[in-house]
């Protein structure tokens, strides 16, 4: 019997820091890094770094929901992310690095609204939550050297972490 797989696609700051936290979850299939939410098709890196293009870095996981709910993962990309800074995330600044859900479904949309709803009332954080929830669009996937930075490059991407990721989710989830 074949498996029946849905994506989930969420930013928040450097694709490279959000492909690992998702990676090594029960059900996950894969974490593609690449582009969303732009104006122009098949940008490449340095184009979207230029913020020219209206893309965002985001990761678009693959995954089994029998084995890992959309809900499950909505729960875990809130204690990955800032969701009180909408200009960026950590030491990456600017509009292709801000916090975003991009719901696929009604289905999706209704979760993540929910999920938000649900950690904005936690009292969790003292200030409110900005992150975005928007309609999928076109995904392109980054480059080959984007893809598993972290297990390709673990130093750099060890300084990466150590940009505030690390330490906010100590401060705030106590991880």
């Amino acid at each position: 019997m074949d498996k029946k797989l849905d994506t989930a696609i969420f930013a928040g700051g450097c694709f490279w820091c959000m492909v690992q936290p998702f990676d090594t979850l029960p059900g996950i299939e894969s974490v593609v890094a690449g582009y969303t939410g732009g104006h122009v098709a098949f940008p490449a890196y340095e184009e979207v770094k230029s913020g020219k293009t209206g893309h965002t870095e985001a990761v678009k996981i693959t995954f089994d929901p029998s084995l890992m709910s959309y809900e499950q993962l909505l729960g875990y990309y809130w204690q990955v992310t800032d969701p009180t800074d909408a200009m960026g995330q950590f030491q990456d600044r600017g509009d292709n690095y801000r916090p975003v859900i991009f719901y696929n479904s009604p289905a999706q949309k209704a979760a993540a609204e929910k999920s938000k709803a649900e950690l904005a009332a936690s009292g969790r954080f003292d200030q409110p939550i900005v992150t975005k929830i928007e309609k999928a669009g076109p995904f392109y996937v980054a480059e080959d050297y984007h893809q598993e930075f972290y297990k390709k490059n673990p130093e750099r991407y060890a300084q990466e972490e150590a940009g505030g990721r690390e330490q906010f989710i100590k401060e705030h989830w106590g991880k």
